[in-house]
């Protein structure tokens, strides 16, 4: 299956594949055995971050699998009372040991937490730890472009990807265009909305009907469309099977319009948005 899964190239020549899955909650023994299925299914791209708690169960899994370490792309996020310098650099080394890795493929910035105002000394360290070969390719989660402007004013360096939410309810059009135009590649985070009334959406459901796909796959493929890596999770075989299984289809120019047409001003889950929201 893992095959069939197109690959995206970063700005940085570092290439992933354009679906990965996510690992937010999935904890013990319980998330190992839903993380070696989904491995075993066919996903390439695990997700995972220092505040999910669950990096040593994702190293775990990793053990478990006959899939070799090369085949994979691990990412993982530094959280936000880690941002000073002297701070991030040890916690990106932690982050290490407990997954019991070597490097990381891409690690993130979790937040900017502007109110703090460290976003800055958070990316010098993650600069630096790419080049001491500890991470692979850097770039950052729930940022604004006026952050993205500020790193590459003050480093020179842009990321290679920026994290967002992005679901139907919530299609951040503008910022989207913005980053593709600065060639940083958009992932989403709750690409199904965290399975919310968005599954349910008559809409959705009937582009599914005429496709003859589940409501999450036609999601899904919206995403991929619009040039976004999605990182669904999911512990159910089936489902990661089905979730997986988005490039045998496509929808048309109509299709895409009407899915983002969903979009709502107050769409966003919790109400966290960049420009305020803090994450410790």
């Amino acid at each position: 299956m893992s095959k069939v899964i197109p690959e995206i190239t970063l700005n940085d020549g570092v290439t992933l594949p354009a679906i990965g899955f996510g690992t937010y909650k999935l904890n013990g023994n319980e998330g190992v055995n839903a993380i070696t299925s989904a491995i075993d299914v066919g996903y390439r791209l695990i997700d995972t971050a220092y505040n999910y708690e669950n990096e040593g169960t994702v190293g775990q899994a990793l053990r478990r699998t006959p899939v070799s370490r090369q085949e994979l792309f691990v990412t993982s996020k530094l959280p936000g009372r880690y941002h000073m310098y002297d701070k991030a650099i040890p916690t990106i080394q932690e982050s290490l040991y407990r997954a019991n890795l070597d490097y990381y493929d891409l690690y993130l910035i979790h937040w900017p937490n502007p109110k703090q105002d460290h976003y800055v000394e958070a990316w010098q360290a993650l600069i630096d730890a790419k080049r001491w070969s500890l991470i692979r390719s850097i770039g950052v989660c729930n940022f604004l472009p006026e952050h993205v402007e500020r790193l590459e004013k003050e480093t020179g360096i842009l990321p290679s990807i920026n994290q967002i939410e992005l679901h139907p309810f919530f299609n951040q059009h503008q910022y989207r265009n913005w980053y593709q135009e600065k060639n940083i590649q958009i992932e989403s985070w709750s690409p199904l909305g965290r399975a919310s009334a968005v599954l349910e959406n008559e809409t959705i459901k009937q582009i599914a009907d005429r496709h003859n796909k589940t409501v999450s796959q036609v999601i899904l493929r919206w995403h991929y469309q619009l040039g976004a890596i999605s990182i669904p999770k999911s512990s159910s075989r089936k489902r990661q099977l089905e979730n997986i299984s988005i490039f045998s289809f496509s929808l048309d120019e109509t299709e895409m319009n009407m899915i983002s047409e969903l979009n709502r001003e107050d769409g966003r889950l919790n109400n966290q948005d960049p420009s305020a929201y803090e994450e410790f």
